[in-house]
């Protein structure tokens, strides 16, 4: 924690209200919280100074769903987003091999390919065919299965499959790629990076739905000397018990990581996704006749699902549970119900209108975590998979009107993790000069910022996480779409994390 005196500011007014100062301020950080907030501090000789110069301030933003490590090493992996096909897949892979890649583990790794609206399907068969014995595994953009080679079913342990391995059987194999030898140094090194990035972005902190125990790693960072970043970590089904046994509860600080470490939620993932088109639905797809399961399929019956959570609930950890389809998010919520557990749903991608009047008389606390910028990409796979849906998916103005929190993220790396596109995604439901897609389900650019900053402002006795822009994001007017330019093209100048300047100046 440090100390810092931030000077000739003005304070972002997320709530509207009429009391925020409307004139130039200075903010005093003591010990990592904010100890004062008026014009003309003074201030102890040994306080450093920022100037701000007129700048906007707001508090430090966060990112409610990521995957650290997944979306550090995506920077260094194959990009396969954007191809229409399995042969420009095996294109880019034989373009990649051909011109040699570098990796540590030996593995050629690729992220982003999505097979929603594929006319042919991904084949072992047809991999093998253009990567001899190097193992090749090819991740899907929504993380949810993985196109493996023969080499890397081999080294990784995989069942034997003709094509993709997907959901409860993808899963261990996603988390052995980082336990291959080499591959910690690979993904420290892009955390780092990573970090450093978000920084730039004004974001100060995350939760971490890593697989594996994602605690240790980041104690593992601090010792190390890695740049700074609040965390709170997850912890998934089968590390439960040891995560109990080691006396771990949601908001209790990771051990020697300066306090920026906390232990966060249990994640529970119930149900699958809309690429994959293992998302469960309570009415089959519009192609369900091609699928093995219409209309998706739960990974757990909600009898198990509220014994998990009546488990974690006793040993104080929140759930963070999965659910992409509606009929997920209704299992999920009869689960919450049944078990007075506090925590999340994350995605709530579709939801029934009478699940959100549900959802909102919950007497507990159930946030909906949602991911914005997935619908810049979901469109047209939701438009042929879920066409008499659409106006129930990402229904931010629904949560919020019926009173239920609303927090964003990116769930990186299937999403930037940039909050400014999540916001200006959650206001304007398209690309910059397009249409917005159900635009009765917009939220207001202050609705955005507020569900961004993890319930923190500019006042005293909050954490002293300060970020500066060379504009205020709120101001802009006119349609959704000229609003959501603001988000865009918002420049961060500098980044406060816990009283230490951690970007610019």
């Amino acid at each position: 924690m440090s100390d810092l005196l931030l000077r000739d500011v003005r304070v972002v007014a997320i709530d509207d209200d009429a009391a925020a100062p409307t004139e130039p301020v200075d903010v005093l950080v003591r010990d990592g919280v904010i100890a004062e907030v008026g014009p003309g501090i003074t201030r102890a000789q040994e306080v450093p100074v920022l100037d701000g110069g007129g700048r906007h301030v707001v508090p430090g933003l966060w990112d409610t769903h990521v995957h650290m490590v997944q979306w550090a090493l995506g920077q260094t992996r194959l990009d396969t987003a954007g191809t229409a096909s399995p042969s420009e897949v095996l294109a880019r892979v034989v373009d990649r091999l051909t011109w040699g890649f570098d990796s540590p583990t030996g593995v050629l790794v690729g992220w982003g390919h999505r097979t929603g609206r594929w006319l042919e399907q991904p084949t072992v068969a047809a991999l093998d065919a253009v990567t001899g014995e190097v193992p090749v595994a090819l991740i899907s953009g929504d993380g949810h299965h993985g196109w493996l080679n023969t080499p890397a079913l081999r080294l990784l342990g995989g069942p034997p499959v003709d094509g993709v391995v997907a959901e409860s059987e993808w899963f261990p194999l996603y988390d052995r790629l980082q336990r291959l030898q080499g591959a910690h140094e690979e993904s420290e090194y892009a955390v780092t990076r990573a970090i450093q990035a978000a920084h730039t972005l004004g974001v100060v902190g995350i939760v971490d739905l890593e697989f594996g125990r994602p605690w240790e790693q980041w104690r593992e960072r601090t010792a190390e000397g890695m740049p700074p970043l609040r965390a709170r970590t997850g912890v998934y089904p089968e590390g439960l018990e040891d995560a109990i046994a080691a006396g771990l509860r949601t908001g209790a600080p990771i051990r020697a990581t300066d306090g920026l470490v906390t232990m966060g939620p249990l994640k529970i993932i119930t149900d699958g996704s809309l690429n994959t088109r293992t998302a469960w639905c309570c009415d089959p797809y519009a192609d369900g006749h091609l699928l093995r399961d219409p209309a998706g399929a739960a990974n757990y019956p909600v009898e198990e699902l509220t014994e998990l959570l009546h488990r974690a609930k006793g040993a104080g950890l929140e759930a963070a549970l999965h659910a992409i389809g509606d009929a997920a998010v209704g299992a999920v919520l009869d689960a919450f119900a049944a078990s007075g557990a506090v925590g999340s749903v994350e995605h709530a991608q579709l939801v029934d209108p009478a699940d959100v009047r549900r959802w909102a008389a919950l007497p507990q606390r159930v946030v909906a975590s949602v991911q914005p910028a997935h619908l810049l990409d979901d469109r047209s796979v939701t438009e042929q998979c879920w066409p008499d849906r659409t106006d129930r998916t990402f229904t931010l103005r629904s949560f919020l009107d019926a009173g239920i929190e609303l927090t964003l993220g990116s769930d990186a790396p299937v999403s930037p993790l940039d909050p400014w596109q999540a916001m200006a995604a959650a206001v304007h439901r398209g690309p910059e000069d397009g249409e917005s897609w159900h635009p009765e389900q917009e939220i207001t650019p202050r609705e955005a910022l507020a569900a961004s900053v993890d319930g923190q402002r500019v006042r005293v006795g909050d954490r002293g996480d300060l970020v500066l822009l060379e504009q205020d994001p709120l101001l802009a007017s006119g349609t959704s779409a000229e609003r959501a330019r603001r988000f865009r093209y918002t420049l961060v100048s500098a980044t406060v994390l816990d009283g230490q300047l951690v970007h610019g100046g």
